[in-house]
C-alpha cells in the first residue's frame, strides 16, 4: 500500500497516508476491535477502492491491471458473504473461470474441504461454518501465492484449524505470502514471521 487514504464518510476517515509493505511468509495483523483492521484487508484483497493511494501485488496496481493483480491473490473475510442462491458446486465453477482454472480443481477443493455431501446446496442451507469453508475451497483454487484471511479460526473446529495451520505453513515454505488478521494470535503465533499493530489508522512494528 502506498498512501493509501479511506474513508466510509466524511465523518468516519479510517486512514489518511497509510504506507505498508507485506513481504513473503505469515505476517499477523492485530488491534482494538473498530481499528479498521477489516477494512485494511478489504483494500488490501482490492474488495475496497482507496479514495487515494494504490495498492499493489506483485508489483500490479489492483485498481489498473486488475487480472494481473488479482489472478494470484485469494481473500477470506469474516463474514462468510457468499451469494445464496447459488450452489456451492456453481460458487466454485465461477471462481475457476475467474483464475482460468480447469474445472476438475472443483472436485478437488470439494474433497479438500469435506464439502463433497454439500455440493449441490444453495449457500443459504450451509450453516456458518460451511459457509466459511466455501470461502476457504474457493481460496484453495489455483493454490494462489498471496492469501489475505481475516480472522480464519473463527467458527472453526479443533480439526479445522488445525486444517488452517497446514496451509499457512505450506503456503509459507513455497515462499508465498499471507496476512492474517485475527484476535487469536496465540495460536498462530508459531507459523508467523511479523507482527503488526493496527492503531490510530497507523501501523506499527510488534515484537
Amino acid at each position: 500500500m502506498e498512501r493509501v487514504a479511506f474513508a466510509w464518510d466524511d465523518r468516519s476517515r479510517i486512514f489518511s497516508d497509510l504506507d505498508l509493505e507485506v513481504t513473503s511468509g505469515v505476517t499477523l495483523l492485530s488491534g482494538e476491535n473498530g481499528a479498521g483492521k477489516s477494512t485494511l484487508l478489504k483494500l488490501a484483497a482490492g474488495v475496497e477502492k482507496p479514495d487515494a493511494g494504490r495498492v499493489l501485488v506483485n508489483g500490479a496496481d489492483l485498481w489498473r491491471r486488475e487480472v494481473a493483480a488479482r489472478s494470484d491473490l485469494a481473500f477470506v473475510p469474516q463474514e462468510p458473504d457468499v451469494t445464496p442462491f447459488a450452489t456451492v458446486r456453481e460458487v466454485l465453477r465461477l471462481v475457476c473461470r475467474l483464475r482460468s482454472q480447469p474445472m476438475k480443481q472443483v472436485d478437488e477443493v470439494l474433497v479438500e474441504t469435506d464439502l463433497e455431501a454439500e455440493a449441490e446446496l444453495s449457500v443459504r442451507e450451509l450453516s456458518r461454518g460451511q459457509r466459511r469453508r466455501v470461502l476457504l475451497a474457493a481460496a484453495w483454487v489455483g493454490t494462489p501465492r498471496t492469501v489475505i484471511l481475516d480472522e480464519p479460526l473463527d467458527a472453526m473446529d479443533e480439526h479445522w484449524r488445525g486444517r488452517i495451520h497446514g496451509w499457512l505453513e505450506a503456503l509459507r515454505e513455497a515462499g508465498g505470502l499471507a496476512l492474517v488478521a485475527t484476535h487469536e494470535a496465540g495460536s498462530l503465533r508459531e507459523l508467523t514471521d511479523r507482527f503488526l499493530v493496527l492503531r490510530n489508522g497507523e501501523v506499527r512494528e510488534s515484537e
